[in-house]
């Protein structure tokens, strides 16, 4: 397991800290307990459990971002590879001290080039 304060990756996934939520930034609701940071074609997500301190916003218009905010109370959230074999190294997502009492942490879905034009990287 990787601890992260500032950047880390995962796949086809670049989570780093910033400042704020942007306006941008929609609520996204848990799916069957766990908050999908980025779906699969092939049912091996990317995903945080949902609990207390932990939300997932997309960005309203652009698919390919989104946040991870962490609260104090819920200290980190873990990003895991939901898969059985060749999954990549869990993220642990870290609350450092911050005068709001959270931290945000960007989502960045890779892309890739295709005949048909730019699309979502599939892992």
């Amino acid at each position: 397991m990787k601890e992260v304060t500032k950047v880390g990756a995962q796949g086809d996934v670049l989570l780093f800290r910033v400042n704020a939520l942007p306006k941008e930034a929609q609520f996204v609701k848990p799916e069957d307990g766990k908050l999908i940071v980025t779906h699969s074609e092939t049912g091996h997500h990317h995903a945080v459990e949902a609990r207390s301190g932990i939300e997932l916003y997309q960005h309203a218009t652009n698919p390919l971002i989104g946040w991870l905010k962490v609260n104090k109370e819920a200290a980190h959230a873990d990003v895991v590879h939901h898969r059985p074999w060749h999954t990549h190294e869990t993220q642990r997502l870290l609350y450092s001290d911050s005068p709001t009492g959270e931290v945000i942490f960007e989502i960045r879905r890779q892309r890739e080039r295709a005949p048909e034009g730019w699309r979502r990287v599939q892992d």
